[in-house]
């Protein structure tokens, strides 16, 4: 689990690199997120993650590498993504949102008395919400699809923390 949590770190921070290195996107927030994921042939469960928000400087366009994990029936699922979101409304008033990313589901199956069957698989994601703008934080709902191996649908609430402006 270590090593898998090791690579998925890895491949965050390769992609926030990539993302700060150009010149314009900055980073404008990180946050949380939570809510309930229905991966396909499993039980409902929570999911859980963080992410990292660089904002092209005026435009209405976000770049979000985040992290989601959860876990379910024995199977569980390390999910490092990098998405694309646009929102509808100017900065600073509610707004719908559209995206989409590609992320890396790194897939383990634990049953006892069962040869352990780890997986790595390249998804797709789509996703839309409303953001709920404030201060200094910013909150947002959405739905998501994860087309993978394992095609996951979630809903999640989440909060975002402004740095740096």
């Amino acid at each position: 689990m270590r090593s898998v949590l090791l690579c998925a770190m890895t491949v965050c921070g390769l992609l926030t690199a990539f993302t700060a290195s150009s010149s314009a996107f900055g980073l404008s927030g990180i946050g949380f997120r939570g809510g309930f994921a229905d991966p396909e042939g499993l039980d409902g469960t929570v999911v859980l993650g963080g992410h990292m928000e660089f904002e092209e400087r005026g435009t209405r366009l976000h770049l979000q590498p985040n992290l989601l994990y959860w876990s379910s029936d024995h199977v569980s699922n390390v999910n490092p993504n990098f998405d694309l979101y646009y929102h509808f409304r100017p900065a600073g008033t509610v707004a719908p949102f559209l995206g989409a990313g590609f992320g890396l589901h790194f897939i383990r199956v634990d049953l006892p008395r069962h040869e352990d069957d780890d997986e790595t698989n390249v998804g797709l994601n789509i996703f839309g919400g409303i953001l709920f703008p404030g201060r200094t934080v910013d909150f947002f709902i959405e739905g998501r699809v994860a087309l993978s191996e394992l095609d996951t649908t979630s809903i999640q609430g989440g909060v975002t923390f402004a740095v740096g402006n």
